[in-house]
């Protein structure tokens, strides 16, 4: 699917979203198309509120990948994205990363 595509997936809530979204972010290190749709997708109501588990949101993930991804543009889209939640939300995604600043973030995806 293009990402294109796979971006309407996500936005119409359709069922597979999240597997939509990490086929997504699989390709946001060589795709900056993917990095702007990640980005945007990440702000996202939906996915601010879908949670995988504990805290951690289908929106976390998607900043998450941005950061992991280690390209300039991802995480310049990963740090506005990161600014755009809630102050207690990214006290929570700090803690969860374990870090004081999200610049210091450099989580690796296996």
């Amino acid at each position: 699917m293009s990402n294109a595509e796979l971006a309407r997936m996500i936005e119409a809530e359709h069922p597979y979203r999240g597997r939509a979204l990490f086929e997504l972010c699989d390709r946001v290190a060589a795709d900056d198309d993917a990095v702007a749709k990640v980005a945007m997708l990440s702000r996202l109501t939906s996915l601010r509120r879908a949670r995988l588990f504990d805290r951690v949101s289908l929106a976390w993930s998607a900043i998450i990948a941005l950061l992991a991804a280690e390209t300039e543009n991802a995480r310049e889209e990963a740090y506005a994205a990161f600014g755009a939640l809630d102050p207690e939300e990214q006290r929570d995604m700090l803690d969860y990363l374990e870090v004081t600043v999200i610049e210091e973030a450099h989580p690796r995806i296996a």
